[in-house]
């Protein structure tokens, strides 16, 4: 008896633990069918939205032509990263703003180029005629006072004009605003570009007359005769020469804007900038499609683009410019924006004047 009932007792561990198997086999393959059919459905989502974002990308082809004053080494990077995420092959026209402006308005008829980058709103403004209305689907993201509200103006960074100093030959000279320029000391080892030709040494002018003028514009031509003279016959031709002639050892100090000067303090090479203390206009400049642009659709594609967070990030930790995204903040190693004497111009009177000023600026430095 003893031994049947052993048998039984046997038999119902047996049958008990099977019942347990089947019923932890079932509630394992229940859970893994569960987290299978999810991470199918999050792959199939992923793969939906990759392949979305892949339709769209496939959509810009094309080419793109890009009329740009803007150093080769700012350009690049750019550029590079607008070509990885889309089908567009970039091609750029690099030379003076005046002369691209030029270049533009010959070709109305039948446009050639399709963007124009760069260009100060002073310099851009009166020439509003030649671009197309567009606003980037990034403008809730841009800084109050610099959002376009003119329609072609798309502002992409911010830009004090600064002075750039060689640290190996100034010596004991002292540069702490435009007065020091005046120094004799300095007469002929001073770069400047031409004005007519540059819209960032165009921006040194306005902020030369409004400084030195304090405020009074009329009153500040009384300084540039004396900085006109202490240049002795020297006016550059283009952008690039200022802060690579000052680089170089070429020139001591150097009239520039700051994006041109700080690649070189970030390098490490032995120059700094010099926020004038008299005071400083820093303004945003612009990228624009130019009216009736043949590859429209990637035009504003770039727009779009240079004014996203993704290229905005490139353009402060790589390109040593000050983004006018309120969600992009400036390199480091600038001073913030705080701390220097920003003072104002007065927009529609230095557009008014443009032609005016700096035909009476070249006079002023002929006569020398």
């Amino acid at each position: 008896m003893k031994r049947v009932l052993s048998i039984c007792l046997a038999m119902c561990m047996v049958i008990g633990l099977t019942a347990c198997a089947s019923t932890s086999a079932v509630t394992v393959a229940s859970t893994t069918a569960a987290a299978t059919k999810a991470a199918s459905d999050t792959t199939a989502a992923a793969v939906t939205e990759t392949a979305a974002e892949t339709t769209a990308a496939a959509k810009l082809t094309g080419d793109l032509v890009i009329y740009c004053p803007h150093p080769l080494e700012f350009i690049e990077p750019l550029v590079s990263e607008f070509e990885s995420i889309t089908d567009i092959k970039v091609e750029v026209i690099a030379a003076g703003t005046g002369e691209l402006l030029k270049r533009v308005e010959s070709e109305q008829a039948n446009p050639l180029g399709d963007i124009f980058w760069g260009g100060s709103l002073s310099t851009m403004t009166p020439e509003m005629a030649l671009f197309e209305n567009y606003q980037s689907a990034n403008e809730e993201f841009v800084q109050e006072g610099m959002k376009n509200v003119e329609g072609p103006l798309t502002r992409f960074t911010d830009i004090p004009s600064v002075l750039m100093v060689n640290t190996d030959l100034i010596g004991d000279i002292e540069i702490n605003g435009y007065e020091d320029l005046l120094n004799p000391a300095l007469k002929g080892k001073i770069a400047m570009c031409d004005p007519s030709k540059s819209s960032s040494s165009y921006e040194h002018l306005i902020n030369m007359l409004y400084a030195m003028g304090n405020g009074d514009p009329d009153a500040g031509w009384a300084y540039v005769e004396k900085f006109c003279e202490n240049l002795d016959g020297k006016l550059l031709s283009g952008s690039s020469a200022v802060y690579k002639g000052v680089a170089d050892g070429e020139y001591v100090v150097g009239l520039t804007f700051e994006e041109g000067g700080a690649k070189y303090v970030a390098d490490g090479a032995p120059v700094e900038l010099v926020y004038m203390e008299e005071g400083v206009i820093s303004k945003p400049d612009g990228v624009y499609i130019i009216k009736n642009a043949q590859n429209m659709d990637n035009a504003k594609a770039f727009i779009d683009f240079v004014t996203s967070k993704e290229a905005q990030t490139i353009i402060v930790e790589q390109l040593n410019r000050r983004s006018v995204r309120t969600d992009v903040a400036a390199p480091s190693y600038l001073i913030p924006k705080e701390d220097i004497n920003i003072i104002y111009d007065d927009p529609e009177l230095v557009v008014a004047s443009k032609d005016a000023w700096i035909e009476k600026f070249t006079d002023i430095f002929t006569s020398f």
